[in-house]
């Protein structure tokens, strides 16, 4: 089972892309706006196609998403603290909303640890994680899982025998598999 391979923020990564069936950098690029804990939903914002869409969030996500989302806020504060904390904002929000960048709603669900100068404007920000940290994770514990295959990016997209001995799907999906 790879899921079970996995851990910390890295598995909450691939509970997102595997139960959502989202791609790697459009998970990685999610905002906190983007999560809708009530609706159980991950609103996707110019995924395949420039699209926006609306997937399922998985429960067992969620219950995880909570604390790992109070620990970035805490990091978030701690930003603004030191006088940075602005996100990069898509297309002319920047322009439009002026402290948006600066808002909790638009920081990265997944931000990175270290700060980097964004290139375009030269200001030093946070940028979300970098796709091979969760890559080398996937592979690393597609090895330990005794899985020989080269793992794609989309691998966990398509995937079902990744709960095979492991949790179904109920357990994953909660109450969403009912819905369907």
């Amino acid at each position: 089972n790879l899921l079970a391979e996995l851990a910390g923020v890295e598995r909450l990564a691939a509970l997102l892309l595997y139960g959502g069936g989202l791609r790697l950098l459009v998970g990685l690029r999610l905002r906190v706006k983007d999560l809708d804990f009530e609706r159980h939903e991950i609103i996707v914002r110019a995924g395949k196609g420039d699209r926006d869409r609306r997937t399922m969030l998985p429960a067992t996500a969620a219950a995880e998403l909570r604390p790992h989302l109070a620990a970035v806020e805490r990091l978030h504060q701690a930003d603004l603290a030191g006088g940075l904390g602005r996100v990069d904002l898509p297309g002319a929000l920047a322009r439009k909303l002026p402290t948006a960048a600066l808002e909790w709603p638009w920081q990265w669900v997944f931000p990175s640890a270290k700060f980097a100068e964004d290139p375009r404007s030269g200001e030093t920000r946070r940028h979300h994680f970098h796709p091979e940290r969760v890559q080398r994770a996937i592979t690393r514990a597609a090895k330990t899982a005794g899985m020989s295959k080269q793992m794609p990016d989309r691998y966990l997209i398509h995937r079902t025998e990744l709960i095979v001995n492991g949790p179904d799907l109920r357990h994953i999906f909660g109450n969403w598999i009912i819905k369907f």
